[in-house]
C-alpha cells in the first residue's frame, strides 16, 4: 500500500482496487493502533483515529484533497503515485 505521506505520527495510505472499482475513492490514516478510512469529503467510512488527530487528518484533507484525487487516479492506473506535503 504505497505511503502518501507522514506527519505527526500520522500514515496516509491508499490501495490499489485489484479487480476494479468497487468503491469510493478514499484514503487510510493510522496513528499508533488505531486505523481510520475517509472519503476525499472528510467522512469518515470505517474506524477511527483519537479526536486531536482525527482533526489533523481533517485539516491535512482540506489543503491536500487535489492531490490525493490525482494519487487515486494514478493507483487506480497502476502508475507510480507521488508524496503529498505533510501537515505542518
Amino acid at each position: 500500500m504505497p505511503l502518501l505521506s507522514k506527519f505527526l505520527g500520522i500514515l496516509i495510505t491508499m490501495y490499489a482496487e485489484a479487480g476494479g472499482k468497487h468503491s469510493k475513492p478514499h484514503f487510510h490514516a493510522k496513528y499508533a493502533e488505531f486505523d481510520a478510512v475517509y472519503d476525499f469529503e472528510g467522512n469518515l467510512l470505517q474506524g477511527g483515529l483519537p479526536k486531536k488527530q482525527a482533526k489533523m487528518v481533517e485539516v491535512w484533507l482540506e489543503l491536500r484533497v487535489d492531490d490525493l484525487k490525482t494519487n487515486w487516479s494514478l493507483i487506480q492506473e497502476g502508475k507510480a503515485h507521488y508524496k503529498i506535503d505533510p501537515l505542518q
